[in-house]
């Protein structure tokens, strides 16, 4: 049985969608911590069982009878999320499973400036430390972040941010698309992956353009320093916590940490990956 966590985060769920094209739904299970909000999977065949990375004793129900396990990453801010990783990868090994994968990020390192690389690259060395056949999924980052900008977009015709760089914006269903074929093509994968991203790399001024065509609007990109920011974001209520956690986006991104481009990702999928303005363009719409 295929395993897949978090199946009703909006990565997750299109994972399981992918994955029910490519298998019977009785081979796949699913571990949520609400599994009220996983009936529809349930009334297609998945088995849908509860489980919390920070309840180590509810993943050995969740992962009962597991072939594979794909944990995607714990939504933590914070040390909390390296652990919740942790446990959860170890639960997958006791549980039997002859393959655990991870939804790791192209950026992961050591020595990252944005916080959540650091917390990717530990899971990845304890992963690859557990003895068992693994798979870390290093995704580009996820272009749906986008929409926090929008709201100044659209209401002042401005972007207000510090200075950035590249970033390989890639669109949630070609990832998700990627982990169903490593979840059923043997081989595919295997280890910790090249980076999975989108064919281009945009800053927030190519952005901007972007938002400009697509609204017949003009949007700008206005630059400021890291504290004229920081201070501005906490004045609007951001906790400084959550301040330093997004500027540290921004700086990683001014270092090139995110302006990485693979063809890996379209290789997999075999098809050219979603263009970003895809995404800008439903973001859009959704509003």
């Amino acid at each position: 049985m295929i395993i897949v966590t978090g199946a009703t985060g909006h990565l997750g769920a299109q994972i399981v969608d992918r994955l029910l094209e490519r298998v019977p739904a009785a081979s796949v299970g699913v571990s949520v911590r609400d599994p009220a909000k996983a009936r529809g999977l349930s009334d297609r065949g998945v088995r849908v069982r509860a489980g919390d990375f920070t309840d180590p004793g509810s993943l050995a129900h969740a992962f009962e009878g597991a072939d594979q396990v794909l944990v995607i990453s714990a939504a933590i801010r914070g040390g909390g999320a390296f652990d919740a990783n942790r446990v959860a990868i170890d639960a997958a090994k006791a549980a039997g499973a002859g393959r655990v994968l991870y939804t790791s990020h192209q950026a992961a390192a050591p020595d990252s400036l944005f916080p959540p690389q650091l917390v990717h690259a530990a899971t990845q060395t304890h992963l690859a430390g557990q003895g068992v056949p693994f798979t870390a999924l290093r995704n580009g980052f996820y272009a749906t972040a986008l929409g926090i900008h929008l709201d100044s977009a659209l209401s002042t015709g401005r972007i207000v941010v510090p200075e950035d760089g590249p970033v390989s914006w890639t669109a949630h269903q070609d990832l998700a698309e990627a982990a169903a074929i490593a979840l059923t093509d043997g081989g595919t994968l295997d280890g910790i992956s090249a980076p999975l991203t989108a064919s281009v790399a945009l800053d927030l001024g190519q952005v901007a353009g972007i938002l400009s065509t697509l609204t017949g609007q003009t949007v700008t990109r206005v630059t400021v320093s890291d504290d004229e920011w920081r201070a501005s974001a906490i004045e609007r209520g951001l906790p400084p916590m959550v301040a330093d956690f997004s500027l540290g986006m921004f700086q990683a991104a001014r270092r090139g940490e995110f302006a990485v481009t693979d063809p890996t990702l379209e290789t997999v999928i075999g098809h050219a990956t979603t263009p970003v303005e895809h995404t800008l363009r439903q973001l859009l719409a959704d509003r």
